[in-house]
């Protein structure tokens, strides 16, 4: 395979030198060349299929698609440095053991930062480096040949930087949107949009029956601390203004305020303001984060992709001529959680189109409702409720499945480090773990200190029992959607993705390719299952919708 390492040239500004390496890293040829000249020679190079190699997909990629120019595959060295760093599989790697460098610190432009998870501690906030993306490489390509699981972190490595390279792509085309639609159903579900600010008519009308039912005129409902006063000085015992306490709550005011809580998170969220930041030209363009979430889950630094209310879906439009795929992958942890652990009962649950509905019917509990409590307490480790009473007769069901959750969540509760299938691990507990464990082992050990210490454990071993279920299902995703990436380049009319949310993905596509591309979805999933498991008997079945509108999706 042949590397193309893109390099800043130092002695010209914006202008690149373009490495060419050997898969063991040795250099064959180098060639400099300006911003303005980049994308011809990118073009130019793209038909020998290399792998483009750079420090920020997100930095160096925009520019190509602006000159009409896309790369088949790429290495992102900060992606792919940030799973080799801490992955178990290539702890001995000189990459691994290195001191924390420019590598290891935030994005030069200070975006897309990984979001923090439990106990993380704060990222640090250093000088920028001049980096140096030719020994990254090397050191790199050391670390994966020299791990325990090569093959497995190659394919890792592969679908993160390819998912780097669609999360520009979707960017740059964006997602078709209504602006008309979407100002028709806010108007319907709020009123007129206000000329000179304040509420709109649906919530101040909600505003005074609130206020009305508390007896409290001039109540401010957008504030936190005052709405928590004026429920306490109705009489209403609460601990905040959460959601599920309102609604346990016998009292006038609960169904106004429910309605108006809802309705406001619609107006600060997805509302007028909104609308005018993110969608132009008809293009709804989020910043989605690849690899922002510790469990190699995708996040967004702004414009909420992955948090699209139903109220607003029908706003996301096909153009003229063309329709909208919508597929998701039905029930997806739980089969991840199949093919892991090899538990042949579980995949035979699977091979319905229904997994939990598979459950019942093998006799293992008598409601599907009952088979999704029991399956998500497993994967997310709950100790009390409906989850916890049908623990045991699901371990008795999937003893193999069950077993892979339940030792990594032994593991996370004795402070150790636990991996996903290709091979992202888990981040060690940090120092309030560590402090609460200690203070509980010391002989003086209070009570309370050894209750925070069996607290402290047991959220850490959730954290890690879901970790290796979320992120094997992170990284079958990012095979989804890497296989679906290249059987659209080779259907006429150029459908191609506009939207991706963990499980679920949307293909733009001209009317006429409709159907190739629902094909194309469900062969990708397939293949997608092949990479990670091999001959598994765990089958990923699809919804797959052909529509006009996304409100119109199964």
């Amino acid at each position: 395979m042949t590397y193309l390492v893109l390099v800043d040239d130092p002695t010209r500004p914006g202008a690149v030198v373009v490495h060419e390496v050997t898969d063991a890293g040795e250099l064959v040829a180098s060639v400099g060349v300006t911003a303005a000249e980049l994308p011809g020679l990118v073009a130019a190079r793209e038909a020998q299929r290399p792998r483009w190699v750079w420090d920020d997909t997100a930095r160096r990629y925009p520019p190509l698609l602006a000159a009409g120019v896309q790369v088949a595959r790429c290495h992102d060295l900060r992606l792919c440095h940030a799973v080799l760093r801490r992955s178990a599989r290539c702890q001995d790697s000189a990459l691994a053991r290195a001191a924390p460098g420019p590598w290891d610190g935030p994005r030069p432009d200070g975006q897309h930062a990984q979001a923090a998870t439990l106990f993380d501690d704060a990222p640090s906030s250093g000088e920028v480096t001049e980096l140096d993306p030719l020994t990254e490489l090397r050191l790199q390509l050391a670390a994966v040949a020299g791990s325990t699981a090569p093959g497995r972190l190659r394919l890792l490595l592969a679908a993160e930087s390819t998912g780097a390279l669609i999360a520009a792509e979707m960017r740059h085309d964006g997602m078709p949107w209504s602006t008309e639609v979407h100002d028709e159903l806010l108007t319907r579900l709020l009123g007129e949009r206000p000329r000179h600010g304040g509420r709109p008519p649906r919530l101040a009308a909600l505003a005074e029956q609130v206020r009305a039912a508390l007896d409290q005129p001039a109540l401010n409902l957008d504030s936190q601390p005052d709405l928590l006063r004026g429920l306490r000085s109705a009489g209403l015992d609460v601990a905040s203004t959460r959601t599920h306490e309102i609604r346990a709550l016998v009292h006038p005011a609960v169904g106004p305020l429910l309605e108006y809580k809802k309705l406001a998170r619609l107006l600060s969220a997805n509302g007028w303001t909104w609308m005018e930041a993110w969608v132009r030209h008809g293009r709804y363009r989020p910043d989605y984060v690849p690899g922002g979430v510790v469990t190699g889950r995708w996040a967004t630094s702004g414009g909420g992709a992955l948090q699209l209310p139903a109220s607003i879906r029908a706003a996301v439009r096909a153009d003229p001529g063309w329709k909208l795929v919508v597929a998701d992958a039905a029930q997806l942890e739980p089969r991840v959680l199949a093919a892991m652990s090899g538990d042949r009962a579980m995949a035979a649950a699977g091979r319905e189109a229904d997994l939990y509905q598979g459950v019942v019917d093998a006799g293992i509990v008598h409601t599907r409702e009952q088979a999704k409590y029991a399956m998500l307490g497993a994967i997310y480790g709950a100790t009390t409720g409906p989850s916890a009473v049908l623990m045991p007769q699901l371990a008795r069901a999937y003893p193999r499945a069950v077993e892979l959750v339940e030792a990594a969540a032994r593991d996370g509760e004795r402070g150790a480090v636990v991996s996903t299938w290709l091979g992202r691990s888990s981040p060690a507990p940090g120092p309030v773990w560590g402090a609460a464990v200690q203070a509980a082992v010391s002989e003086d050990a209070e009570a309370d200190a050894v209750r925070d210490a069996r607290r402290h454990r047991r959220d850490w071993g959730r954290f890690t029992r879901n970790f290796v279920v979320q992120g094997t299902a992170a990284e079958w995703a990012l095979c989804w959607m890497a296989a679906l990436r290249r059987r659209l380049r080779e259907i006429e009319g150029r459908p191609h993705l506009v939207f991706f949310l963990h499980d679920e993905v949307m293909v733009h596509t001209p009317t006429g390719a409709a159907a190739l591309v629902a094909d194309a979805v469900r062969e990708a999933a397939a293949e997608a299952g092949r990479l990670l498991f091999g001959s598994s008997a765990v089958e990923f079945t699809l919804d797959v919708s052909v529509v006009d509108a996304y409100d119109e999706a199964g």
